[in-house]
């Protein structure tokens, strides 16, 4: 199997690690981790998944046939100086930072073959909800590849370079805000005398089942919601204050400004 170095040791490094090592597409000893300062982050990949920790002085980033960008925006062209004069000229580019364009990859790295994917943080169980790009000098063979490191984790579709703002704020922020809407679920019930424990178990319960509703392509989401809502009835009452509050208007503000972001940090970056 290819070499994968990781410049970068955060969640979204982790949670790719973890889905691959899982999936059987890499092996840990293929998997090379550098990071910026952290260093106990590095022992604690080390010992939970078995990959090799790196500094620069080591030859495997001269070797690394896939490299992926896995740091915050802020410290990417920092990361790219360091690295740029030992990759391989014929190292491939994998970026998950968010907002940070092909363009200011090549201007770091050279040109070369580069994608730049947005997944989320379910890659660790292999239910990530990825988008992807390409650069030009991405082969077929190569555009196979990524495709099929992420497919491993989850579902990938590709897209063109300016989409992923949108799939930013969409499916890459989208676990968070699942998690603050199920937060907000769960403190009503607790308030209305329903145990954590049963709370928990059924909001998780309803969001999977919800879920597998909408897996089914005939189903819409309109539909399925019309299909529980009875005239009159307690679904329509809570429908009518999450209307009355600006529901849908609260949704779009969050994804605009999470887009927005994710375009901001593409023009500092």
């Amino acid at each position: 199997m290819q070499k994968i170095l990781f410049a970068g040791a955060g969640s979204m490094a982790e949670a790719l690690i973890h889905g691959w090592i899982k999936e059987g597409v890499a092996r840990p000893e293929d998997i090379y981790v550098m990071n910026k300062s952290d260093q106990a982050k590095l022992e604690s990949l080390h010992d939970i998944y078995g990959i090799v920790p790196v500094t620069m002085k080591n030859r495997i980033v001269e070797k690394a046939e896939l490299v992926i960008l896995a740091m915050k925006p802020k410290d990417i062209r920092a990361a790219m100086d360091s690295i740029a004069s030992r990759l391989h000229s014929e190292a491939v580019i994998l970026s998950v930072a968010a907002g940070v364009p092909i363009r200011s990859i090549e201007e770091g790295l050279g040109k070369r073959p580069i994608a730049r994917a947005m997944p989320n943080t379910s890659a660790a169980i292999g239910l990530s909800a990825s988008a992807v790009a390409f650069n030009e000098l991405v082969t077929a063979r190569q555009r196979d590849r990524i495709t099929d490191l992420l497919a491993a984790i989850g579902t990938v579709k590709e897209v063109e370079e300016d989409s992923l703002h949108i799939v930013t704020a969409l499916s890459g922020s989208g676990p968070a805000y699942i998690y603050y809407f199920a937060e907000a679920l769960e403190q009503a019930a607790i308030e209305k005398g329903l145990s954590k424990e049963v709370a928990r178990n059924l909001i998780v319960q309803t969001l999977v089942g919800a879920a597998e509703m909408m897996k089914n392509p005939d189903n819409e989401p309109a539909d399925l919601r019309r299909k529980v809502t009875s005239p009159g009835g307690t679904t329509e009452a809570g429908l009518r204050a999450l209307s009355d509050q600006g529901f849908p208007d609260l949704i779009a503000t969050c994804i605009q400004q999470a887009e927005a972001r994710s375009r901001e940090l593409g023009e500092m970056y």
